[in-house]
């Protein structure tokens, strides 16, 4: 089976720390899987924070993750403290993609490479809905759509 190849850009626009708690940790001694895609759903939840969002509050509209890919390329363990980079691309009309970029930071060697799918989704009338304008103003004004 051919492995899933993700390329991810040299910068980000957003940085954070989180450390490796014992609740992250698996039977294999490291973090799990089921628990990185729970520490990249802190990221962006820090991501949107820092643009003055929330996932259900985002010019009115919330998003919901339609799809998801997860590279490990080293473990980590408890203790460990690792920088989350957080990235948006890859836009539509309807959502993009969050990237991220996952290091060990006293190693120094990526951990992780990731993205999440995204939609803009309006939880009221349960459809999906079109990237609110705010979002590229804040989060990617370099692709601010033309009116």
């Amino acid at each position: 089976m051919a492995r899933v190849q993700l390329e991810l850009p040299d910068e980000f626009t957003f940085s954070t720390t989180l450390d490796v708690r014992v609740t992250e940790i698996n039977y294999g001694n490291h973090v799990g899987n089921d628990r990185m895609v729970s520490l990249l759903h802190e990221a962006r939840l820090r991501f949107l924070r820092e643009h003055g969002f929330g996932e259900f509050n985002i010019g009115g509209i919330g998003l919901m993750v339609s799809d998801l890919v997860v590279c490990f390329t080293a473990e980590s363990f408890v203790g460990e403290v690792l920088t989350f980079h957080v990235g948006v691309t890859d836009f539509n009309k309807y959502g993009c993609d969050f990237i991220y970029s996952v290091e060990n930071q006293a190693q120094e060697k990526q951990v992780v490479k990731a993205k999440t799918g995204i939609v803009f989704f309006d939880y009221d009338e349960r459809k999906i809905a079109q990237v609110p304008r705010v979002f590229y103003e804040r989060c990617a004004p370099q692709l601010l759509p033309q009116e």
